[in-house]
């Protein structure tokens, strides 16, 4: 134990004040933290969405007529209700008023297969939907299958200024009728007139220890898994980050590309700029060929990003005149930043104008997306920099409860307010990754590897758990395995991620058949079988059919060594 007695617990405080370091969480709901805010700047923009202007004072107004809506359609404190969509106006009042009346939002990504949205619908329990019209056709297949007994229905254009809409419409060929199945579904311009007449109680004062929101991840072990976070826990972000984000104020504008069913989009990109009374530009979907007019147009302060968005501005040929000196902030996080492409990012920042280097974030949908922040003196190349006020940083020999010392590889594990609730009726998980140390605190073990500078800065290192990030989604191998083994022909299957020139990652599946089958003949029906039941993200880019697969020295199948051959393939091609 003589190795830390010079080590103090915390020794990035020296980088905060005092004040600083105090963070309070108010015993308070998500959406009463806002509403506290809106109220003090009534007349600033709250959403802008395609140039259409939301003012703080009437985006509160619309959250309470939507919360009117769901009690008067029955949805009361703790139902789960699930929303299902892009970053549109709707989503974030339908998300800010189901916490009014105190229920659970359970985010999910309007890309899910059939399957996955049944299950995301029947594990949480949920009694309504959200959804955005573009998922009707897979939504109407399943309905039945779950206790959904409304299915509200968004169409991207409900926002738009009038002719935007009709040429969105136009321009997507949407045109289909509604079917009711069983459930019930409703557009959201007759849901919103539903609770007109609604006059019984529908304002709910949570406390910061409930539960307030279901996210969807891996964990450590890389299966999908609903989180539950509270309202403390996002409250607690917003906080955290408006101390560290000490120039974000009412005047600034955030683009908001990061989707909501992301933690980091709904808590960096939604609940911190609206904390901070700032202006959130919402982009329901991005098209990398034109993020050059999106800052030309709407001319952002910050900008919130994955590593795949940085490739996208720096291959951009159209940049070459973009002034970029307008930029406060720029944080990139979702996935390690290369120390080349954080170097090409500062490049490329300074050419056009910006004073700012790129800030590298680190968390996990466990910790509502963000733990820490490379800012200010603490922004040294390569690291993800140090932990946010209030909360604490371990590095220890994996799977154990051991520190190591200073600039030794370990696992990271975190404490602090922003800490899950644990994992939806999952207890034994819950149990490994949240566990009780020595000092009495609960600590998230990460499976992430990573060390620590005497300093307290942060370096990540690599993942411990089979998880691939592509283009800032979490794809679940073992997942994928499950849906291609069902096959009747596949008698093993292993996915691994490949690198992809701007996706950075892609599955891939390697696959041994059972005797008698052809892989010519059986090839369209696994493709088939992954498209039906895996999100579009997650469908692997290539099928490569073996007879056997390789081996560890204990028998299990060694996807490392799939990793390196599907890279060296990757890269012949």
């Amino acid at each position: 134990m003589g190795l830390f007695k010079n080590k103090t617990n915390a020794p990035w405080e020296k980088f905060y004040t005092k004040q600083e370091l105090n963070i309070k969480v108010p015993n308070i709901s998500i959406y009463d933290l806002i509403e506290e805010k809106a109220n003090e700047v009534p007349n600033h923009i709250a959403l802008h969405y395609f140039g259409k202007n939301i003012s703080y004072k009437y985006f509160m107004k619309l959250i309470d007529k939507c919360a009117k809506s769901f009690r008067s359609q029955g949805v009361r404190e703790g139902d789960v209700v699930t929303i299902c969509m892009p970053n549109t106006p709707e989503a974030i009042i339908a998300f800010y008023a189901l916490n009014k009346i105190g229920a659970i939002a359970n985010m999910i990504h309007p890309l899910s297969a059939e399957e996955e949205i049944k299950d995301y619908l029947n594990s949480t329990k949920s009694i309504m939907l959200v959804m955005i019209d573009l998922c009707y056709d897979k939504v109407k297949n399943i309905i039945n299958q779950t206790n959904v007994y409304k299915t509200i229905v968004v169409s991207a254009k409900d926002s738009m200024p009038i002719l935007l809409g009709i040429g969105y419409m136009l321009s997507k060929g949407i045109h289909f009728k509604m079917e009711a199945r069983g459930a019930e579904f409703i557009r959201w311009n007759d849901f919103m007139l539903m609770g007109f007449n609604y006059n019984g109680k529908y304002k709910v004062h949570s406390k910061k220890d409930s539960p307030a929101v279901i996210l969807h991840s891996g964990g450590t072990t890389g299966n999908p898994k609903g989180i539950i976070l509270s309202n403390g826990n996002f409250n607690a972000l917003a906080i955290q980050a408006k101390t560290v984000l000490k120039e974000l104020t009412p005047n600034d504008n955030i683009l908001t590309i990061m989707p909501i069913f992301h933690g980091f989009g709904l808590g960096v990109c939604i609940h911190v700029p609206l904390y901070a009374q700032a202006k959130i530009t919402l982009i329901p979907t991005f098209d990398a060929k034109r993020f050059d007019k999106l800052i030309t147009r709407y001319k952002p302060t910050v900008l919130v990003g994955v590593p795949t968005l940085w490739e996208a501005m720096l291959s951009n040929n159209h940049f070459k005149n973009v002034d970029l000196s307008g930029l406060k902030y720029v944080v990139s996080g979702g996935d390690s930043l290369s120390a080349a492409l954080c170097s090409k990012i500062n490049v490329f920042l300074r050419e056009h104008n910006a004073s700012i280097q790129v800030m590298q974030g680190y968390g996990m949908t466990e910790s509502v997306a963000a733990t820490a922040l490379a800012w200010g003196d603490a922004n040294v190349p390569g690291s993800i920099g140090i932990p946010f006020p209030g909360d604490y940083y371990k590095i220890v020999v994996p799977q154990t409860q051991e520190e190591v010392p200073y600039e030794t590889e370990g696992e990271i594990c975190v404490s602090g307010p922003t800490v899950m609730l644990g994992y939806l009726d999952n207890e034994k998980e819950t149990n490994e990754v949240l566990q009780k140390h020595k000092d009495g605190k609960i600590w998230l073990h990460t499976g992430d590897i990573g060390y620590m500078t005497s300093d307290g800065i942060i370096f990540y290192t690599q993942r411990l758990k089979r998880m691939i990030i592509s283009s800032g989604y979490n794809v679940y191998p073992s997942r994928i395995e499950q849906v291609i083994e069902t096959h009747e022909a596949v008698l093993k299957c292993t996915v691994v991620g490949i690198p992809h020139p701007y996706k950075v990652q892609v599955p891939k599946a390697y696959i041994v058949l059972k005797n008698g089958y052809s892989a010519l003949k059986v090839k369209k029906e696994i493709k088939e079988l992954c498209e039906k039941n895996l999100a579009k993200f997650s469908v692997p880019k290539d099928f490569e059919f073996r007879k056997s697969l390789p081996k560890t020295l204990i028998g299990k199948v060694n996807y490392r060594q799939l990793e390196k051959e599907g890279s060296i393939q990757n890269e012949e091609k």
